[in-house]
């Protein structure tokens, strides 16, 4: 058998983990919680997903990546735009994710609700 590090499966997910801020393990070291992932029956891998705080964390430290710089050095409608793709992704169903968002883009909690309430209203809701 090949090596589950070298095996097709898991050259194909780990992009994929690894943006999500996934973790890759052995199947016997799954737990409740993880997704065993198989192939022609066989258990190949497991991944342990990360706890939603966790999440918000990479998501941001991907979008500094992806500008190229610190989201707080963004511009105002740049810092909009993240704000729209969080919401999109959910970030704001975290506990203190407004804080943790404002905090990242050097912005009040306040101006992120006035985003997210400018792009609500842009939208008819």
């Amino acid at each position: 058998m090949t090596e589950p590090a070298d095996h097709p499966l898991v050259a194909a997910v780990k992009p994929l983990v690894d943006a999500m801020g996934a973790e890759l393990l052995g199947p016997e070291q799954a737990q409740a919680d993880d997704v065993v992932l198989a192939w022609e029956g066989e258990d190949v891998i497991a991944v342990r997903l990360p706890q939603l705080s966790e999440s918000l964390d990479h998501i941001l430290a991907a979008m500094e990546r992806r500008h190229g710089m610190p989201l707080a050095e963004l511009d105002r409608k740049a810092k909009q735009s993240v704000v729209r793709t969080l919401e999109a992704r959910g970030a704001f169903s975290v506990r203190r994710g407004v804080e943790t968002v404002a905090g990242a883009l050097g912005v009040s909690r306040f101006t992120v609700y006035n985003y997210l309430n400018r792009e609500n209203a842009a939208k008819g809701e």
